[in-house]
């Protein structure tokens, strides 16, 4: 096994040969053989430990067996207490996530310190078949499927060509010592469950059904990284930069994608979005539907859909063609409507009345910049809309929130302040929208 083990490295991790790097040890069974197998191979780590406090003498016990193990061997160890519990509840968390999460933040936080470019974890064969049907059974798609992968930024699984058993046998074959979890042996958890009841049987279907499931995630990583490569290609061609915060993706170009639903579902994954059958549908929606996610929204303004932060106002950075009227949306802060000729047509601050054929569609409604102008209703001539902020005392603020409405690059309307005086009603007028600002 060792040489297996050596060769792998080599092959696939020749870093971890020349250069430091750590190793998260439980005290089991897994993490004390992997800890062996880079001893016995002269290679330069440190353990991490974490003592939950969940399980009283028996978590004591792992850590002070890992203390002693550590001074026998000259091993540096890093060893970290937690109160799980209490974080759990405060952070309204399931004990196994509240401690992954502590794990995790844990090791990111020693690496970072200490300028360790990777840590080493023993997860083996059955962890990842066991991890393949968990993901299989709450539905999933390509990256559920491949199991663990072998290396996740900057964590290693070096021990996933290895078997439960064949590292039981080296562990009993090189008198190693380790601590039992007692928590492994209730069926309470789901990974237990399914390790105890559902795996025995698969493995008595086919009596290589373990070495199978290890060529098949093989099989589908590779699959996987024809996927990328076809879906880095398409993200290329459909999707834009508008700024630094905003992303575009060009909607025509993403219906000839075949199915778009997928190249989408892809490339918002990662945004926390859960609510996939409206995304999907609001390509065809109208102008100015949007779907939220916990960070992030996604907005659709005529051939495009708009990806932002929720921490940031989209309008400030894009301008929103309306060509449709009637016009209304709960995102966007005007309605407008036809209006008939004889209604009583008095212009407020927060409602104009137009003259239909005057105006271009579609309309587009936008921040304001510099250098726009206007011919404000009831003045003579035009005025740079700077300089109405100037007269208007305008504050830095007020400036920043400022929304017009255009009708091809011409000003329509200052929003809750000043109409343009090109595009009110007549005598002559015979249709008339009537625009209110929400």
């Amino acid at each position: 096994m060792i040489k297996e083990f050596q060769q792998h490295l080599q092959n696939q991790f020749p870093y971890l040969l020349q250069n430091p790097f750590y190793i998260a040890v439980s005290g089991g069974i897994d993490s004390m053989v992997l800890v062996d197998l880079c001893e016995k191979l002269n290679l330069s780590f440190e353990i991490l430990h974490c003592n939950f406090t969940l399980r009283n003498t028996e978590s004591e016990a792992e850590t002070s067996f890992l203390k002693a193990f550590a001074l026998q061997k000259n091993i540096p160890i890093h060893i970290q207490y937690f109160d799980t519990q209490s974080y759990a509840v405060k952070n309204k968390l399931s004990i196994q996530l509240a401690a992954r999460a502590l794990r995790y933040d844990w090791f990111k936080e020693q690496m970072k310190q200490n300028n360790i470019q990777y840590l080493l974890i023993a997860h083996h064969l059955n962890d990842s078949l066991e991890t393949f049907i968990i993901n299989l059974s709450r539905g999933t798609g390509l990256d559920g499927l491949i199991g663990i992968p072998q290396i996740n930024e900057s964590i290693v699984r070096p021990l996933l060509i290895f078997s439960r058993e064949q590292i039981a046998l080296y562990a009993q074959q090189n008198h190693l010592e380790w601590k039992e979890d007692s928590s492994n042996q209730s069926d309470k958890y789901l990974r237990n469950n399914i390790r105890h009841n559902i795996v025995p049987l698969l493995e008595g279907l086919h009596t290589n059904f373990l070495e199978s499931f290890h060529q098949t995630s093989l099989y589908l990583q590779q699959t996987r990284v024809l996927v990328q490569d076809a879906l880095q290609k398409a993200y290329q061609d459909v999707v834009s930069n508008v700024n630094d915060r905003v992303l575009r993706f060009d909607l025509q170009l993403l219906m000839q994608l075949k199915p778009y639903t997928l190249y989408l579902h892809y490339w918002l994954k990662d945004f926390g979005f859960t609510a996939w059958e409206d995304i999907y549908n609001l390509a065809e929606a109208q102008t100015g539907k949007k779907i939220g996610s916990p960070t992030h929204t996604l907005l659709k303004n005529r051939e495009e859909l708009l990806l932002y932060p929720n921490d940031s106002a989209i309008l400030e950075y894009i301008a929103l063609e309306i060509d449709t009227i009637p016009y209304s949306n709960e995102s966007i802060p005007i309605s407008i409507e036809f209006c008939n000729t004889s209604y009583l047509t008095i212009s407020s601050a927060n409602c104009i009345f137009v003259d239909y054929d005057k105006i271009k569609m579609p309309l587009v409604l936008r921040k304001w910049k510099e250098g726009d102008v206007f011919y404000p209703l009831g003045m003579q001539g035009k005025k740079k809309i700077s300089k109405y902020f100037k007269d208007e005392k305008y504050s830095l603020l007020e400036k920043q929130n400022q929304w017009i409405l255009c009708s091809e690059n011409q000003v329509v309307w200052l929003l809750g302040k000043r109409q343009d005086n090109r595009y009110k009603i007549t005598k002559t007028t015979k249709t008339i929208l009537k625009i209110q600002y929400k």
